[in-house]
């Protein structure tokens, strides 16, 4: 892992990165990849917190979307359109980077088929990613695009509107030149770092749990 990318998952898996807690933040991607809105009622029925700390928690993420009833459709994993498809269960959804579609799999613990295009020179790149390994990349010479911000504030427009697909290494040139202190990778080692972020947010959750039962007892 380079040190980008070992700073990075350090950052993510945060309280300066990670936006909202693995306590509420996993179950609502399995809400989410249902492929209905989220009621902030149901995620506190879930999680077993009080509706009033899971809204709290959600209104201090700025990048949370919602519909026009204020139900959750987007954190990371969308139920709106973005230029990564990522489709599981047979149902359409979306995510935020290139980078999320190799991450959500192990936390769904479920296949997907990932579809994006480049945003150079507008290739598709197909992948398709089991919650263990990465089973297709097409072209097999796809690459993912990587960058460490200063400002870490907004995830999503600091971090993961710079994290594409791209065909191949030379594909991200343009890119790359247009952020220097960016690299890339291939789908790879971009799963390989995405599985190590799942497994600290996993990791991070069962600790949770674990306070939770200590201080109900």
């Amino acid at each position: 892992m380079s040190k980008t990318a070992e700073e990075l998952t350090n950052r993510l898996n945060s309280a300066e990165g990670a936006g909202l807690q693995p306590a509420l933040w996993l179950p609502l991607m399995k809400l989410l990849a249902n492929g209905k809105p989220v009621d902030a009622a149901e995620l506190a029925a879930v999680t077993g917190r009080p509706a009033d700390d899971v809204c709290q928690a959600l209104a201090a993420i700025s990048d949370t979307e919602y519909d026009e009833d204020g139900r959750i459709v987007g954190q990371g994993l969308t139920q709106r359109p973005t230029r990564h498809r990522f489709s599981v269960d047979g149902v359409q959804l979306y995510t935020w980077c290139a980078l999320d579609t190799l991450l959500f799999p192990s936390l769904l613990d479920k296949t997907a088929v990932v579809e994006s295009v480049s945003p150079t020179s507008g290739t598709p790149v197909r992948v398709r990613v089991g919650a263990d390994a990465v089973t297709h990349v097409e072209p097999a010479t796809a690459v993912v695009s990587l960058i460490n911000p200063d400002d870490m504030s907004s995830v999503r427009s600091a971090f993961c509107n710079q994290v594409h697909f791209f065909a191949s290494a030379d594909d991200a040139q343009p890119w790359l030149e247009n952020h220097p202190d960016g690299e890339v990778m291939s789908v790879e080692d971009a799963y390989r770092l995405a599985n190590t972020m799942a497994m600290s947010m996993l990791e991070q959750r069962s600790a949770s749990r674990g306070n939770i039962s200590q201080s109900c007892c």
